[in-house]
């Protein structure tokens, strides 16, 4: 039975920030109220907290308390609080908004901003400022809780379809869920799903090895949970009997792959069926713009990374991944799915269909462990796919592959040898050793410009261009390997543009196939348009700047402004997760204090 306490002293605002000791003597001790007197005003806990001193103390001492210190060591156990030797300066120490502010611009800052041309499955994504101030930094879209209310959320929801139809269309499959987790991640969901939908009897998965080496990571890791031998080698060389043999119940291929060749893996897939295996393809969506979808050449699951979308790098996440699959194999898909329905008074309702979350299911059932999606990063990129259109996405995809195959030919004229085949996207694969006889010269070359380079090995090195790439970015790559070559620097006046494009892509693979025809991708191109696009679907939405949300679960928080307000900093977001690791000292530090506290 909880002892009787009476009311406590009136206390000052910033009481509960102090020590206990200061606390206990606050009243009683001129050095105490000094301490108070230098406190700052705009703290955490003044601003984000709902009690203010008073409540809170009418609420301790209900239950039997006189400080929220001698609560909190009987509420949370010992073993995951952090001890107070370890709140000093250099970790965790108590800081107020605008404390917080300058330290996240202190720490912002020893992460060199470079531009990045590693890929590897990372872009530097432009995000559209309607989008970015609207979506990204709105209060309105990254606050609302999982929509598993879905009269609350028509407007989350409207836009979530808007990225399962961006995704099937794209890829040309029959069915789409409204996000995962990363498209290491969705590659791990994918094996596991073939692997159930073979009646988990063929025991084998087989991956490319041009697939990209953190995907093959974390399939890796998740092999050893169900039990799966991982194979990995040349996909394109697997014969029907080795199929057969190895009871391998799918193949993983990349499309175009790491190294940034596009190949034809139609024969592959006809044999793969042969045996009745499964074919999976991670692919990226922009340069589906351009390829014969996957779909169409016997793809049975087709994911990626849809951060290219209008989402930025962040340092490698997160990302929101796509999913996309045969209808034959919905029923076992991992993830959310939105599907569109009618209320009781026939009008248009989206909720979540085949109830395909864990805890909808029977747990021993459970396909997967991906019971969320990355709601506001796949909205972002709905918003890309709706404010460029089809015709606005080909001509970024053009954009980029165009430079790509200028970039491609200069170098070749320099005596540089590209690698990755004829037919290619965005990536180039160089050798430089016909040249420069090592690598090292021309990092050493890119990083005075301000330039990543991919690091392949001694010989090689690898470019991927993208939407960010301008006139002046295609200068300066060129000229890190002219000045290599020992060749003149070039300016753009005196670079000859092409008079006709005609994409390296073999002709089979060239898309024929239309795209986007739907009227939301068609219709909102100005910004204006998308402005009132996005104020349209947030006002059907209940989000904690209307109220408070209903349903109480890790989601249901709005975070400080001055918390969200870094993360779009280019100091944090235009970081590529494979830069050298002294340029992202800054985010060195903040996982050293994660590793420092025990989180």
């Amino acid at each position: 039975m909880l002892s009787k306490v009476g009311r406590l002293a009136p206390r000052p605002r910033h009481f509960l920030l102090l020590s206990t000791s200061t606390r206990r003597s606050f009243f009683a001790n001129a050095p105490a109220f000094k301490n108070a007197f230098f406190a700052p005003l705009d703290t955490f806990s003044d601003r984000h907290i709902g009690p203010n001193s008073d409540e809170a103390s009418k609420m301790l001492a209900t239950m039997g308390y006189t400080s929220m210190e001698d609560f909190v060591k009987d509420t949370v156990p010992p073993a995951i609080r952090v001890p107070s030797s370890k709140i000093t300066d250099d970790a965790i120490a108590p800081l107020s908004e605008s404390e917080l502010f300058q330290k996240a611009k202190r720490v912002g800052s020893k992460n060199k901003i470079m531009r990045s041309y590693i890929g590897m499955g990372y872009h530097n994504a432009v995000v559209p400022p309607v989008i970015l101030r609207n979506v990204m930094e709105s209060p309105a879209w990254y606050t609302p809780y999982t929509p598993y209310q879905p009269e609350i959320a028509q407007g989350r929801l409207e836009s979530l379809v808007n990225f399962q139809t961006m995704v099937k269309s794209l890829t040309g499959m029959d069915i789409a869920n409204a996000s995962l987790l990363d498209e290491a991640t969705a590659a791990a969901e994918g094996m596991v799903m073939v692997f159930v939908a073979s009646g988990s009897k063929k025991r084998t998965f087989f991956v490319d090895q041009s697939v990209s080496p953190q995907t093959i990571a974390v399939i890796n890791t998740r092999c050893g949970g169900f039990g799966i031998n991982l194979q990995i080698g040349d996909a394109l060389s697997l014969s029907k009997t080795e199929l057969e043999e190895s009871g391998i119940c799918g193949v993983l291929v990349q499309y175009p792959d790491v190294n940034g060749s596009v190949r034809d893996f139609t024969k592959l897939s006809e044999t793969v069926h042969e045996t009745g295996a499964f074919m999976i393809v991670a692919t990226d969506l922009l340069a589906l713009t351009m390829l014969k979808p996957p779909g169409e050449w016997g793809a049975d699951v087709v994911l990626g990374s849809s951060a290219r979308f209008g989402v930025p790098a962040g340092y490698g996440g997160p990302h929101a991944a796509f999913f996309a699959t045969t209808d034959k194999l919905k029923r076992k898909m991992p993830g959310r799915l939105i599907g569109l329905s009618k209320d009781t008074m026939g009008n248009p309702a989206y909720r979540l269909a085949l109830q395909t979350r864990e805890q909808h299911i029977r747990r021993e059932k459970a396909t997967s462990n991906i019971c969320t999606s990355q709601a506001l990063l796949a909205n972002m990129a709905a918003m890309y796919a709706v404010y460029h259109g089809p015709t606005g996405l080909k001509q970024i995809a053009t954009r980029v592959h165009a430079f790509t195959q200028f970039l491609r030919n200069t170098l070749q004229d320099y005596g540089y040898s590209i690698t990755n085949g004829p037919y290619y996207f965005d990536t180039l694969t160089i050798d430089v050793t016909p040249v420069v006889g090592d690598v090292e010269p021309v990092h050493i070359l890119a990083e005075k410009m301000g330039i990543n380079l991919r690091r392949i090995n001694s010989g090689t090195v690898g470019v991927t261009l993208d939407e960010s790439v301008g006139s002046k970015d295609l200068v300066d790559l060129i000229n890190v390997f002219a000045l290599a070559a020992d060749k003149p620097s070039v300016t753009l006046s005196g670079l000859t543009a092409p008079t006709n494009f005609s994409p390296d892509i073999p002709q089979n693979l060239v898309r024929e196939s239309g795209f986007l025809p739907h009227a939301v991708f068609n219709t909102h191109h100005s910004e204006t348009e998308m402005l009132r696009y996005i104020y349209q679907l947030q006002e059907k939405d209940l989000s904690l700047c209307h109220a408070m949300i209903p349903l109480g679960s890790c989601t249901m928080k709005l975070n400080s402004t001055s918390s969200m307000i870094p993360l779009t900093w280019p100091e944090f977001s235009t970081i590529h997760p494979f830069v050298p690791i002294e340029q992202a000292q800054g985010y060195a530090e903040i996982i050293k204090v994660f590793k420092f506290i025990g989180v």
